[in-house]
């Protein structure tokens, strides 16, 4: 019986990755394909009609607001509409890909410079190591949202700037764990046995240090995304994310938020409802992959 239960545990955790890959590939779909699958653009403002402003779900029937003045509702919002008449699925879809845009981005820029960094500080040692790592250590004695604040206060609103403010945060992790993996392989026979042969430091790093970083990074980076996505959601909460033009998710909460109180609970309760999906998804896929790599090993 233990075994039988030992084999279903292996079994579940050897493919526990894939429900949740499954749902992110969904999620990321639906945003790629959302001018074709949204029902309206809700960056076209012609396309808005204030007649249709705070419907609530099409599956909800009754009054569309508090007031005296009920407004029937509307099949064709599915989600419901907010206050300028913009059908919530929609918004919902475009803001998606906002938040996964800047998720992938900023994900790659803190990749990037901080396994870079990492490579270096690892490798060479000395002064190059004592300087990138008081650099992080400074970096994390400050709240991530804080110097993200700071940046886009600094710079000003913007996709692109938010991406890089975003991005420039989130290096110190994969910094530190690329340094703690080069200092492992460094001192290895094949390592020794390359620098014989006569390849140079940019050569060992790249083609000999770095094929080992491939696990650690994808687990990291997993974990990452789902921290970048929350950051740029808490930006733009607080009015210094993605620009008003090309609201993401969590300018969405923004605006729902505004209407807490008027009892038109769709507006913020859908977008923060696939917000916490995404994170879900993501968190849990990185559970699955790290426990999958650790049974491999």
């Amino acid at each position: 019986m233990d075994s039988q239960g030992d084999r279903f545990l292996s079994r579940w955790r050897s493919r526990s990755w894939l429900l949740p890959a499954c749902l992110l590939v969904t999620l990321i779909l639906l945003a790629a394909l959302a001018p074709w699958v949204s029902p309206q653009n809700p960056y076209d403002l012609a396309s808005l009609d204030l007649r249709f402003s705070s419907l609530p779900p099409a599956w909800r029937f009754g009054p569309a607001s508090t007031g005296s003045d009920p407004s029937p509702v509307t099949p064709r919002f599915v989600l419901g509409t907010d206050r300028q008449g913009r059908d919530l699925l929609s918004a919902i879809l475009f803001g998606l890909r906002v938040s996964l845009l800047v998720g992938v981005s900023a994900t790659a820029i803190g990749l990037l410079l901080g396994v870079g960094l990492g490579l270096v500080a690892g490798y060479f040692g000395g002064r190059w190591e004592a300087a990138i790592m008081r650099a992080c250590d400074i970096q994390l004695s400050f709240p991530s949202v804080l110097i993200a604040m700071f940046l886009m206060a600094f710079w000003g609103q913007g996709l692109l700037k938010i991406i890089v403010a975003v991005g420039v945060v989130h290096w110190v992790l994969y910094a530190r764990m690329a340094r703690g993996q080069i200092l492992v392989e460094r001192e290895k026979d094949y390592i020794a046995a390359v620098r014989a042969l006569g390849a140079g430091p940019p050569r060992i790093m790249l083609f000999h240090l770095l094929p080992n970083l491939i696990t650690p990074i994808l687990v990291v980076s997993v974990v990452q995304f789902a921290s970048v996505v929350i950051l740029e959601a808490t930006l733009s909460f607080l009015g210094l994310g993605a620009p008003i033009t090309r609201p993401s998710l969590g300018m969405l909460i923004k605006f729902g938020h505004d209407e807490f109180f008027s009892g038109h609970w769709w507006v913020w309760f859908f977008p923060g409802l696939t917000l916490m999906i995404l994170m879900v998804a993501v968190n849990w896929l990185a559970d699955a992959l790290r426990d999958r790599f650790r049974l491999q090993q």
